[in-house]
């Protein structure tokens, strides 16, 4: 247990922060708060004595908190690396099923157990779909037919709600990449573990409960902010990916193609309709170099993005 790691990562969390915590046992808990203007960090030192809290005076994003946290544990001999959210909370024997399923099959870079509501009578609902069939044949096959369980479901992704890093997927991968602030650095950190050839594996014997409310997707409207910061999040996450070879030139073909469309606008005098697709243009013209270092990064082993 000492070798193993709890890493939090806060923000206003006072909703969540008691159940968590106190779901964590006697593991070794670090929290990495970004900057709460509640009562966080006031309330965890007072409760919870011992865990180390490592106070931001900035939000550094859920990635970059994350690298804060790895780093700290890798500093103090960390072999297991448990990133956990403020809204989640460990159930019963949790993690150390999963400590014990990655010590055996280390080929297993990231493992997660199964999300379930507060309530405790449903899945997560973003959780339960990365178990689909698309992306697992036989999770829910094996569920209602009643087969026997198998001892881990492979999946190309699981959010980060919960994640068991191994030591050797640390020191290959690195941490998170920070092109990505907030939402996105779970999907580029699963592509980069395949990419080194890892697997991600969810274990059907474990279970957190995730305490948060299903809300239905806004409507964004077509270029309003939401729309460009929707697009941005989008393009990285789809062209930074290093699984794809032609990433790069993909995104060379979707800034050609605005181009056209901005000329044929101009030709046609339809002078109103340029601003909003040159604002989009020039998104992506911004962001191509910045997805260019990312991947050229991502490619080496090391632990990249950690500054160690």
């Amino acid at each position: 247990m000492n070798s193993s790691f709890i890493i939090i990562v806060t923000y206003n969390g006072m909703p969540w922060i008691e159940k968590c915590l106190k779901s964590c046992g006697d593991y070794q808990v670090v929290v990495v708060d970004n900057a709460s203007s509640d009562e966080t960090v006031s309330f965890i030192k007072g409760k919870f004595p011992k865990v180390q809290i490592l106070h931001q005076t900035k939000n550094l994003g859920f990635g970059q908190a994350n690298n804060t946290g790895i780093v700290w544990a890798l500093q103090q001999g960390a072999e297991h690396f448990f990133l956990l959210n403020q809204d989640a909370y460990l159930i019963d024997d949790c993690l150390q099923k999963l400590i014990t399923f990655q010590k055996a099959n280390p080929a297993y870079g990231i493992v997660s157990p199964i999300h379930i509501t507060a309530n405790q009578k449903k899945l997560d609902k973003n959780f339960s779909s990365y178990l689909t069939s698309q992306y697992n044949s036989d999770f829910y096959s094996d569920y209602v037919l009643k087969q026997p369980l198998k001892p881990v479901y492979p999946v190309p992704f699981v959010n980060a709600a919960a994640w068991l890093l191994s030591e050797e997927i640390i020191n290959t991968v690195g941490g998170f990449d920070p092109l990505f602030f907030h939402y996105g650095e779970d999907d580029n950190y699963c592509q980069r573990v395949t990419y080194h050839n890892f697997k991600i594996g969810i274990l059907p014997e474990c279970f957190i409960i995730h305490d948060r409310v299903d809300r239905e997707a806004a409507v964004i409207d077509l270029f309003s902010e939401a729309y460009y910061n929707q697009q941005e999040r989008s393009c990285k996450v789809k062209y930074a990916n290093i699984n794809d070879p032609m990433g790069l030139n993909n995104l060379k073909g979707v800034i050609d193609g605005l181009k056209k469309r901005l000329l044929k606008l101009k030709l046609k005098g339809k002078f109103g309709k340029l601003a909003p697709l040159k604002k989009e243009m020039e998104l992506y013209e911004k962001i191509e170099p910045q997805i260019k270092k990312s991947r050229d990064l991502n490619a080496k082993k090391g632990q990249t993005h950690l500054q160690i």
